[in-house]
């Protein structure tokens, strides 16, 4: 059995193929992915390096990377996701595509320099499985880069609070036609993502901490990028959300030492190593 939610990789291509991310301006797109990779250790990467973009959907983020590397396998398992990569990529001549769910990659095992893997495998039904998935295609010691939705485990608990009432709405919402789904998202992308949003950068202006502030992270960010990630988090039937003692916990279990988290937005974004 196949390692995913039909039902949520359909809701993704869908995603993709409407918001393709090529409106995304370019210095947004540098500082959102200094947000994910400013742990990476670049340093063990050089243009003799392949490695893999599990769950790529757009291709936003291997369009930074694979100026860098030799080699990039663009994977998903939705065939809509991969032909909006395919067009944000074009330019690209070092960028090998496949359509294939994270246990079932043509890839061969201990093959490869790096790998990353960006608010994906939380949409799957074994999460714990798809990380050692990933682990198997890496070569010793190579690094792997993983970002999986957070348990608010550094968050108040009225915030959690906030974040189940808002789970009522996604569980509405993720049941809706596309058309309608995208709508919603949207709308609650204009009237919630960014009023909090403007509202956490006036009160970072004016010296307050907002650290935990609803939706502070958006402070900086577009209308667009807040209209992509509100339909990812109200449009995806299957999520889950995992504390930094799990994700460490899933990562030692797959095989991956050092492992180090970011200690800033977005939560939590982790870095390992391959170990043997």
């Amino acid at each position: 059995m196949l390692n995913q939610d039909n039902k949520t990789v359909e809701s993704f291509g869908d995603e993709w193929t409407r918001m393709s991310q090529d409106r995304l301006d370019e210095k947004e797109r540098g500082e959102i992915f200094g947000d994910y990779f400013s742990i990476f250790p670049f340093d063990l990467i050089n243009t003799d390096s392949i490695g893999f973009d599990m769950g790529c959907g757009s291709g936003r983020w291997a369009a930074v990377i694979a100026p860098k590397v030799k080699k990039i396998f663009c994977i998903d398992a939705s065939l809509d996701a991969i032909n909006v990569a395919k067009e944000n990529l074009k330019s690209y001549d070092n960028i090998e595509y496949q359509v294939a769910s994270v246990d079932q990659s043509n890839l061969e095992s201990d093959s490869c320099d790096f790998g990353y893997s960006l608010g994906v495998l939380h949409h799957l039904p074994d999460t714990a499985s798809a990380i050692s998935s990933c682990s198997v295609l890496l070569k010793k010691d190579a690094p792997f880069l993983l970002y999986l939705y957070y348990a608010f485990d550094n968050k108040p608990i009225w915030y959690k609070q906030i974040w189940k009432i808002s789970e009522l709405a996604r569980g509405i919402i993720n049941r809706m036609p596309p058309t309608l789904k995208f709508f919603m998202s949207n709308i609650i992308a204009a009237t919630v993502y960014y009023p909090f949003a403007r509202l956490a950068k006036l009160l970072s202006i004016t010296g307050f901490s907002v650290d935990n502030f609803p939706l502070s992270y958006y402070r900086d960010k577009s209308f667009y990028t807040m209209c992509t990630d509100s339909r990812d988090r109200f449009g995806t039937p299957l999520e889950k959300r995992f504390s930094k003692i799990e994700i460490e916990k899933m990562m030692e279990n797959a095989g991956f030492y050092n492992i180090r988290f970011s200690r800033s937005k977005p939560y939590w974004v982790a870095v390992g190593r391959k170990k043997y």
